[in-house]
C-alpha cells in the first residue's frame, strides 16, 4: 500500500511539472506575439497566479452551491456524520463539514483548500444503498482527498487548464487578424505558424494533463482510504455496487466532475479518453493487487 501511493505521487510531481513548463510555453508565446517585451511575460505570468489564488480561495464553495449541496448537523443524519467523524480521528483530521445532495445516483465528493476548511458531501442515493463498511470505503476515500491536498492539486491545474485555454483562444484570433504588411508577416511566418500549432494543440494537451493528474489522484485516494480502514474489500463492494447502478448525476457539471468519487457525467465509449476517473475494473483491481501483497 505504502508503495502505491508513493509512486501516484511521484506521478503527480511529474505531470504537475510538465503542466507547468506548458504554462511557461504558452507564455512566452503569448509574449512574442505581442512585441517580446518583459513586462507582457511577467504580467501574463502575474495574471495566471492571480486567477490561480482566486479559484484555490472560491473554488470550494463555489463547488458546493452548483452541485446544490446542504449542509447539515449531527442530528439531520447521525450515521453519516459518525462515520465520517470516527475516519477523521482515525487520520488525524479535523472535523469536515458535512453535505447531502438530494441525487438517486451514488456519489460524492471532498472539497476545501486545506483540512481545515474541508467539506465531505454525500447524496442521498449513496446513503440509501451503501452498508456502513461500504461508506467507509468511500468516505475515507474522500478524506483522503484531504488530507492528500488533492482537492488544491485539482484547483491549480483547472486552473491553469483555464488561462491556458484562454492564451491560446487569443493567440488563434491574433494569428487570423494581425495586420501589417507582407514583407513582415513573411518575416514572422514560422513564428505565425507555431502561433497556430500551440493554440490549437495548447487546451488538449493542457485538458489531457489535468485528467491525468484528476486519475492519479483517485487511485492514491482509493490506496489511502485501503490504507486508513485496513479493510479493502469495503471499497471494493462500494465500486462494484456503483459499477452496477451506475454514477451519474441528474445535476451536471463538468467543472466539478473530476472531484466526484465516480465520473457523474453522460459517458460514451468514444469519450472515455477524457474521463476524469479512470475506469471503475482498474480500481477494483489495484485494490485487489494491494490486499494480495499487503
Amino acid at each position: 500500500m505504502y508503495s502505491q501511493i508513493a509512486a501516484n505521487k511521484r506521478k503527480t510531481v511529474i505531470i504537475m511539472a510538465v503542466f507547468v513548463a506548458l504554462v511557461g510555453l504558452i507564455a512566452w508565446l503569448f509574449n512574442q506575439y505581442l512585441g517580446g517585451q518583459p513586462t507582457t511575460f511577467y504580467g501574463v505570468l502575474i495574471g495566471t497566479i492571480i486567477y490561480a489564488i482566486f479559484t484555490y480561495y472560491a473554488g470550494s464553495s463555489m463547488a458546493l452551491a452548483v452541485n446544490g449541496a446542504r449542509e447539515i448537523q449531527k442530528t439531520d443524519n447521525p450515521r453519516l456524520w459518525r462515520i465520517i467523524e470516527n475516519l477523521s480521528i482515525t487520520d488525524g483530521l479535523p472535523m469536515s463539514r458535512v453535505y447531502i445532495m438530494n441525487d438517486p445516483s451514488p456519489n460524492a465528493f471532498a472539497t476545501g483548500r486545506d483540512p481545515k476548511h474541508a467539506a465531505i458531501c454525500a447524496t442521498t442515493g449513496l446513503l440509501e444503498i451503501m452498508s456502513d463498511d461500504e461508506l467507509q470505503g468511500v468516505f475515507a476515500h474522500e478524506l483522503g482527498h484531504v488530507k492528500n491536498y488533492d482537492v488544491r492539486v485539482s484547483m491549480v491545474a483547472f486552473a491553469l487548464t483555464a488561462v491556458i485555454s484562454l492564451l491560446a483562444d487569443i493567440m488563434l484570433r491574433m494569428t487570423w487578424f494581425r495586420g501589417g504588411d507582407r514583407e513582415e508577416r513573411e518575416g514572422q511566418g514560422m513564428l505565425l505558424l507555431l502561433g497556430v500549432v500551440a493554440a490549437i494543440l495548447a487546451p488538449l494537451v493542457a485538458m489531457m494533463i489535468q485528467l491525468a493528474i484528476s486519475r492519479q489522484r483517485e487511485y492514491l485516494a482509493d490506496a489511502t482510504s485501503a490504507l486508513t480502514t485496513r479493510y479493502p474489500e469495503g471499497l471494493i463492494s462500494a465500486l462494484q455496487k456503483i459499477a452496477r447502478t451506475g454514477s451519474t448525476m441528474r445535476r451536471q457539471n463538468t467543472a466539478t466532475a473530476h472531484l466526484f468519487f465516480a465520473n457523474p457525467l453522460r459517458t460514451h465509449s468514444l469519450t472515455a479518453l477524457f474521463d476524469t476517473h479512470p475506469p471503475i475494473a482498474d480500481r477494483i483491481a489495484r485494490l485487489q493487487h494491494m490486499e494480495d501483497h499487503a
